[in-house]
């Protein structure tokens, strides 16, 4: 099993994710507790020192499963499917600089809360997930040309309107006829949406390329009461080759959380 830890590069609201004045501590914790990877969630890359980030990650050995840009949409108001044509012009230029930044890594760029949220029905609501398809295959375009991949997160009602489950990410997918966009899960979102855990997780199969793991209070494994088990069998029945990154609050602080978090990973490597 792979394991990366979410680490944002700028501070946000949004508080599932580690963030300090010592981007180098935090690489240096991760390493030392065994990780083997850093997702890194920006809000723009343009505003942060890209060099200086990849010389620490570098220098410690570890790597970049995927960019978070969901910083964008709360910082911002940044969203694909805004039916305001100059909001989504942003949004695909901000993406492009996501795309840049995750091309220098291989990483996956994930396409969260910036895809953003729908009217609630009728016309309106079809015009905006139009915008949202034809932005989201413009994004696809700019990716497939720098060899970036995207993912889908499905996001649980509270956060987002549309696409709130594993099933309907696929069923998007399969209508966009777009190979170039995968799939990420989290197990925080799956708790409050999908029916079952292993259901899901064997019906996305190898259109899962990311995994977000964090228990029902978003706090790290083992500190809520998700049943971790039948994830974990789902994702070796499914062969799962990529990472499992923890995106959790950072409860009862990082060190603990980081190593609560890879403890509980080892022992379901070892089961």
């Amino acid at each position: 099993m792979k394991t990366s830890f979410a680490v944002s590069l700028q501070k946000t609201r949004f508080g599932a994710i580690a963030f300090g004045e010592s981007f180098t501590s935090i690489i240096s914790k991760l390493k030392e507790l065994g990780y083997q990877g850093v997702e890194l969630a920006v809000r723009n890359p343009r505003d942060i020192n890209e060099e200086e980030i990849k010389e620490i990650v570098k220098n410690h050995q570890l790597v970049v499963p995927a960019i978070g840009t969901g910083q964008a949409f709360i910082e911002e108001g940044l969203s694909l499917s805004s039916r305001e044509k100059e909001i989504r012009g942003k949004t695909i230029e901000r993406l492009k600089n996501h795309i840049d930044f995750a091309s220098q890594w291989g990483s996956l760029v994930i396409i969260g809360l910036i895809r953003g949220n729908l009217p609630p029905d009728g016309e309106e609501k079809e015009e905006a997930l139009k915008y949202f398809e034809e932005s989201l295959l413009k994004c696809s375009q700019l990716a497939k040309e720098k060899d970036v991949r995207l993912v889908i997160e499905p996001l649980n009602r509270y956060e987002i309107n549309f696409l709130n489950t594993i099933k309907e990410a696929l069923e998007f997918l399969s209508s966009l006829g777009d190979d170039n966009i995968g799939i990420l899960a989290d197990s925080f979102h799956m708790n409050i949406e999908e029916a079952n855990f292993y259901q899901s997780i064997i019906e996305a199969g190898d259109r899962l390329w990311h995994f977000h793991i964090a228990d029902s209070n978003r706090w790290a494994p083992g500190f809520g009461h998700i049943d971790f088990e039948s994830i974990f069998r789902a994702l070796r029945d499914i062969n799962y080759q990529g990472f499992v990154s923890a995106e959790i609050l950072q409860k009862p602080n990082f060190p603990e959380a980081a190593k609560q978090t890879i403890d509980y990973l080892n022992k379901q490597a070892r089961l």
